[in-house]
């Protein structure tokens, strides 16, 4: 049997907001209100901070707001040009293993990359996706009831300069890449159509 999802392209839209939204969903899906869902968009310029962030991550010179957030790992910038999906998955549907979740979605990121025609990989012992030495693709989730929520942030053609003013995910600014650097004229939209696919196949959705 094919599972549902329901997939919302919100666009552009403020990080409080959209944590606010997930955690309306994580509580409707607990209760069986609604199906596995999946959104896609992309925040206003924004340095969130995980559950591990250290003082040191925020630079002096940041001008951001900064929110702090329950889901995993460090600091990390969002804004335009970067292509966010937050699954509000009932992992009880899926497998219940957070590390199989964590290694699911990086090779979601993955395959869709190769689709696009960049090879990417993960690198054991972290958390993330790259593109040679260059990491394109931050994740950190949160589950409650094992509803995952959060998700992973790729950057597409982003503005890097978000990046110099944190400690990105405990790396420099200069380790992080962005795809338009290597598939010239890349852009959301056209990131999201082979992402959306290639998560729906992957956790065993049906294709639309």
């Amino acid at each position: 049997m094919t599972r549902h999802l329901d997939v919302r392209r919100l666009g552009r839209c403020d990080y409080e907001a959209t944590a606010r939204l997930q955690e309306t969903l994580v509580a409707q899906r607990r209760a069986g209100e609604v199906t596995d869902t999946l959104l896609l968009l992309e925040h206003d310029p924004v340095v969130t901070l995980g559950r591990t962030s250290r003082e040191h991550a925020i630079l002096a010179s940041n001008r951001l707001p900064v929110i702090e957030t329950p889901r995993g790992g460090q600091a990390t910038y969002h804004g335009p040009g970067q292509l966010v999906a937050y699954p509000i998955l009932d992992l009880r549907g899926h497998r219940l293993d957070l590390h199989w979740y964590l290694r699911s979605l990086e090779q979601v990121v993955i395959t869709a990359l190769a689709e696009l025609g960049v090879e990417a990989r993960n690198i054991e012992g972290f958390t993330g996706v790259w593109i040679g030495e260059r990491k394109v693709c931050s994740i950190g989730v949160a589950v409650r009831g094992w509803v995952t929520y959060h998700g992973l942030a790729l950057n597409v053609d982003c503005d890097m300069s978000g990046f110099s003013m944190i400690s990105p995910c405990g790396l420099t600014a200069e380790d992080m890449g962005r795809i338009v650097d290597y598939i010239p004229e890349t852009t959301v939209a056209s990131v999201l159509l082979v992402l959306e696919q290639v998560f729906r196949r992957n956790f065993g959705y049906g294709i639309v």
